[in-house]
C-alpha cells in the first residue's frame, strides 16, 4: 500500500502495525463513519487514558509528521509519539488526518486525545485549545515555481509583491493568521484560498505542477519536498521563526501537564536531538 493511497483514505493506525494490516483498519475506520454522534467517546483526561492504556492522536500525512518509507511507518510527531507513549506504559492509536479542522472536530467531540501538528500559538488558538510546551521551531514559507526569465512576473521577489496575489493554504491553517497580518504590513490586498481537502504537500506539488502559483507551508516541509520537486522555489519566508506545539482539549489539563513534563525532560536527552536533526536539519 502506498502513502499516495493512504493520502485518499482514513485511516486508523496502531503502534507497531504493519502496512498490510491498513487494509482491515481502514474498514473499522469506515464502519466509524456511520457511528450516531450519540456514540461517540467522551473528552477523556490523562487518568482516563491510563486506565485504558490507549492514548488516541491525529496528526497530518506530510514527510515531516508522518508518512510511510517503504513499509515503515515513521514521521517526528509519530516518534515523539512512540517515545511518549513507551514511557508511559500506553499504546498509541494514530488517526492521520489532512485538514486541519477536522483534526480540531475530533478533539473536540473525544475523538481524539491529542493533536499532534506543528501548531502555531496564535491567541486564536489559544482560547479554544490547551497548548504544550514547544516541541520544535520551525517558520512559514512562500512556496512559488522558480523563474522562468529575470522578467517572470509570476515570481515573488519580496513580500511587497504580494498584493493582488491569491495565496493557497490548508482549511483552518494557523497560516491564515500571519498572512492577514503580512496583509496589513505590506498596505495591500492578499486574497487566501483555504483547500478544504489538501494538506501541505498536495498544495506544493499543485504549485509546482502549475496548478495554483502560490502556497505557504512550514519551512521543514518545504525542504523536503524540494528534494523531489527542484521546480519550487522556497526562499522566500513569510513570518520569523517560531515555536510549535501539540494540543490537547480544555477539559484535559492533567492530560496537558504530563505532556509538558515529559517534553521539557525529552528536550534535553540525546534521542530527541536525534530525532530533531533527522526530520528539521
Amino acid at each position: 500500500m502506498t502513502l499516495s493511497y493512504l493520502k485518499k483514505h482514513k485511516a486508523w493506525i496502531y503502534t507497531g502495525i504493519t502496512v498490510a494490516g491498513l487494509l482491515a483498519l481502514l474498514i473499522i475506520t469506515f464502519a466509524l463513519k456511520k457511528t450516531p454522534s450519540s456514540s461517540l467517546p467522551s473528552i477523556r483526561d490523562y487518568n482516563d487514558i491510563v486506565e485504558e492504556g490507549i492514548i488516541r492522536a491525529t496528526t497530518e500525512y506530510n514527510s515531516i509528521s508522518f508518512f510511510l518509507e517503504g513499509d515503515t511507518v515513521t514521521g517526528f510527531n509519530y516518534e515523539l509519539l512512540q517515545a511518549f507513549a513507551r514511557e508511559h506504559n500506553l499504546k498509541v492509536e494514530i488517526h492521520p488526518e489532512m485538514a486541519f479542522n477536522t483534526c480540531l472536530e475530533g478533539l473536540n467531540n473525544g475523538t481524539f486525545d491529542l493533536i499532534a501538528n506543528g501548531i502555531l500559538a496564535t491567541s486564536e488558538l489559544k482560547d479554544s485549545l490547551l497548548l504544550t510546551n514547544p516541541i520544535a521551531l520551525s517558520r512559514q514559507i512562500l512556496i512559488q515555481r522558480k523563474p522562468t526569465s529575470d522578467n517572470d512576473s509570476l515570481y515573488i521577489k519580496s513580500l511587497l509583491d504580494l498584493g493582488q496575489k491569491t495565496i493557497y493554504i490548508p482549511k483552518d491553517s494557523p497560516y491564515m493568521l500571519r498572512l492577514r497580518n503580512l496583509e496589513a504590513e505590506i498596505g495591500d490586498t492578499i486574497y487566501i484560498q483555504e483547500m478544504d481537502k489538501y494538506g501541505s504537500e498536495q498544495l506544493i506539488s499543485l504549485v509546482a505542477h502549475g496548478d495554483i502559483n502560490y502556497a505557504v507551508c512550514e519551512e521543514s516541509i518545504a525542504i523536503a519536498a524540494a528534494d523531489s520537486l527542484p521546480q519550487i522555489d522556497i526562499s522566500i519566508a513569510i513570518g520569523f521563526t517560531q515555536f510549535y506545539s501539540w494540543a490537547v482539549n480544555k477539559q484535559s489539563p492533567i492530560l496537558l501537564d504530563s505532556l509538558n513534563v515529559w517534553i521539557d525532560d525529552f528536550k534535553k536527552r540525546k534521542e530527541y536531538k536525534r530525532i530533531y536533526r533527522k526530520y528539521y536539519q
